[in-house]
């Protein structure tokens, strides 16, 4: 997903001057208080900070005001235009060059808690554009997509293993507004992929983190039209919603549970969870139990089964001792190498040859999570090289690719609920050239596993929209598993 807030058809007349059509540069729905800086220059001439509002929802915000919304979501699919007051008004035609910087903070991606009642510290994203743009009075509209490919088999009875998708898959593709939410299930319908869907609250309820009624409707008609079945609602906790402090417990369970009755109610069997505190564990377990919801917790890289960390959930799980309390396994944390996707978005950022071989080299050490970012970005600071070029790639290369040994799922097998397959690339010989999913399905397989595998790409956060046809690389995908499913049953009879 390119990491930018504008794109060629950005620059619009206004009233007031001009104003930018501006696009969320990350995979879900964020709060307007997740906005920490916003610079824009048109034609070489920096914009002063007072001459700048975003218009959202039919309001319009100064950037003053921007860190106080944590009650207005930016849904994913929204354009809010950020307006240049100045004398006279642009016309459609014209060409200026525009710049934008900005700054927001992932406020459900803490790397450390705040101290003495004050803010923690988040993963932040940094934008740096400029682009030459015309001045259009529409959005550009979605390219033509094919759906000329042939049928999957059907599930044969010896397949082990359910599958389906994780609509996160086709992040970029419906934040572009390609598809809206009736499309998108209605082209994963038409290339044969289930029934298995996914999704993450957070990009794609409008009114996130509740669930409508008008969207439980058209949730329905869609899977009575289609046949699918819910597998995971992926839920977050926005720790970091407020700009002043982190929430209280009180607000991390308030929060939790609007999402649990919103998964009740869109009939998914299991959610996703993000945190695994022991208090507050202990106060959604009866919450769950009411609703007939398991919870399970997201083993994603950096980290494995064994790590510290999971370890300690492990162990709050034993104390609780609830058939309720699960995992998640995603095959982030179990990567061989560096995904291709990834190495060409650093490429385009301005890495050059030396860096790409410094990051794969530090990465590939059993060094912690931190330690490794800290190296890299310390590497590129030692040659002149801003780190805040990559966005926030010069973080998410490490807690995004894990390096633990696929065998490790083993240990925790009859607790693992449900698998993100996740995957970046699709080669031409049809293997993911950075995961063996070979091995994998045969320690699931030999493990007993018998749940979804719910396909996940994530090259969004890495190729550029359009570079790929994500939910044609699924059924790829899907393809490399049952192939691997029906080696793994072969090679064990």
């Amino acid at each position: 997903m390119p990491n930018g807030l504008i794109q060629e058809d950005s620059l619009r007349a206004h009233p007031q001057g001009l104003a930018v059509s501006l696009t969320l540069p990350w995979y879900r729905s964020l709060w307007l208080s997740s906005v920490s800086t916003l610079e824009l220059s048109v034609d070489g001439e920096k914009v002063p900070q007072e001459d700048l509002t975003l218009e959202l929802g039919g309001k319009a915000y100064s950037l003053a005001e921007l860190p106080a919304q944590s009650e207005v979501l930016w849904f994913l699919q929204e354009h809010p235009l950020l307006v240049v007051r100045r004398p006279g008004q642009v016309a459609v035609g014209e060409r200026h060059t525009v710049h934008i910087l900005g700054e927001l903070r992932l406020p459900y991606m803490q790397i450390a808690p705040g101290q003495d009642g004050g803010p923690g510290k988040y993963v932040p994203n940094f934008v740096n554009q400029a682009l030459e743009l015309t001045v259009v009075d529409a959005d550009a509209p979605a390219p033509a997509s094919t759906t000329a490919v042939t049928p999957p088999p059907p599930k044969a009875d010896e397949d082990p293993f359910h599958l389906g998708l994780t609509l996160y898959s086709a992040s970029a593709e419906f934040r572009a507004g390609w598809y809206d939410f009736d499309g998108l299930l209605d082209r994963v319908a038409d290339l044969g992929i289930g029934p298995g869907i996914e999704i993450v609250a957070s990009q794609v309820l409008p009114t996130y983190p509740a669930v409508s009624d008008d969207f439980v409707a058209s949730w329905q008609a869609s899977f009575d039209k289609h046949g699918f079945d819910a597998s995971s609602f992926g839920a977050n906790l926005d720790m970091g919603r407020r700009r002043d402090r982190d929430m209280t417990p009180d607000e991390e369970y308030e929060f939790t549970e609007t999402l649990f009755h919103g998964a009740k109610k869109l009939g998914f069997p299991l959610v996703r969870i993000q945190s695994a505190k022991p208090a507050l564990l202990r106060r959604l377990l009866p919450l769950a139990e009411k609703l007939e919801l398991k919870l399970a917790y997201e083993i994603h890289a950096p980290l494995g089964p064994n790590s510290p960390e999971i370890m300690k959930v492990r162990d709050v799980y034993e104390e609780l001792d609830s058939p309720l309390l699960g995992f998640v396994a995603d095959f982030s944390s179990t990567m061989h190498s560096m995904s291709p996707t990834l190495l060409r978005a650093v490429s385009r950022a301005g890495l050059d040859q030396e860096a790409l071989e410094r990051l794969q080299t530090i990465w590939s050490t059993e060094a912690s999570m931190r330690e490794r970012q800290e190296e890299f970005i310390g590497y590129l600071r030692s040659r002149g090289f801003d780190p805040a070029r990559l966005g926030s790639f010069a973080h998410l290369a490490f807690n995004m690719h894990g390096h633990v040994n696929p065998r490790d799922w083993a240990d925790i097998m009859p607790q693992i609920m449900h698998v993100h397959a996740k995957f970046y690339d699709i080669d031409d010989q049809g293997n993911e050239p950075a995961i063996d999913y070979p091995e994998l399905v045969r320690v699931f397989v030999e493990g007993g596993y018998r749940g979804y595998w719910s396909s996940e790409w994530e090259g969004h956060a890495f190729a550029e929209l359009g570079e790929v046809d994500p939910l044609l690389l699924v059924r790829k995908q899907h393809d490399l598993i049952r192939r691997s499913m029906r080696a793994a049953i072969t090679a064990a009879v």
